[in-house]
């Protein structure tokens, strides 16, 4: 069952054809979601109580660190199903995700200390947070050097792989750090959606923007599957009929 699914669904081949019908779609869903959020967030959503205006870089650092994280557990899951199934596409997806990655976290990293700066007096201390996230960057730009430097195909994704799923343990310690000790960052605000600490007016498009910024993720990952797929399977017919048209 799992060998007729890999190979009909998960397949390079079939990916490659299924994913040109659904980048419009998530192409469209990341227009309204984006338009929505930054038009909310920029202009309806009131100011906060104690930071004014300057809380509205919440809009673009708490997403952009939620997929940081949510790319990173991305890559963790492929990673072990490269190590126990094989599965190329999954190989291909990890490989892929990791420039994305890092990008994102620098994002998030850069956001905060510019929210941090107003707030805490300084642009950067070695808070928990802080700390876990830049730990983060270092692994996403360690998984992209370890695979520089791997000629051979298998044995890169297999030696990525293993880095992946070691890695994966700072996740845990970046989303509870806030709660484990004693740090100036505020306690995680995905946390608090089911509370009325924070009103609706500025909760919805905060989501508006996380799951924007997940679709963004999705369209360029796709867009460079797509492209690695070709690299990989440059030699079969399929890729040569695909190349000549």
């Amino acid at each position: 069952m799992l060998s007729w699914f890999t190979h009909h669904f998960l397949a390079p081949k079939s990916f490659y054809k299924t994913s040109w019908f659904l980048l419009p779609w998530l192409m469209g869903a990341f227009i309204i979601f984006f338009v929505y959020g930054l038009i909310a967030g920029l202009f309806i959503a009131p100011a906060d109580y104690q930071q004014g205006d300057g809380f509205r870089i919440i809009y673009v650092h708490v997403p952009s660190a939620f997929t940081a994280m949510a790319i990173y557990l991305v890559m963790a899951i492929c990673a072990l199903l490269t190590l126990v199934w094989r599965i190329k596409i999954a190989a291909i997806c990890m490989a892929c995700s990791a420039e994305i990655g890092a990008w994102f976290t620098l994002l998030a990293l850069v956001t905060g200390s510019i929210w941090g700066k107003p707030m805490w007096g300084t642009w950067w201390i070695w808070d928990a947070r802080l700390t876990s996230v830049l730990i983060l960057l270092f692994l996403y730009l360690g998984f992209i050097a370890l695979r520089s430097v791997i000629n051979d195909i298998s044995n890169r994704d297999r030696a990525s792989s293993i880095i992946a799923l070691v890695g994966a343990i700072n996740l845990p310690i970046i989303h509870y750090s806030v709660i484990w000790w004693n740090t100036l960052h505020q306690g995680p605000s995905l946390m608090q959606f089911a509370a009325p600490s924070i009103a609706p007016a500025m909760l919805h498009p905060l989501v508006s923007m996380i799951i924007a910024f997940l679709l963004f993720y999705a369209i360029i990952l796709i867009l460079r599957m797509q492209n690695e797929i070709l690299i990989r399977e440059i030699k079969t017919e399929w890729v040569k009929r695909v190349i000549a048209l």
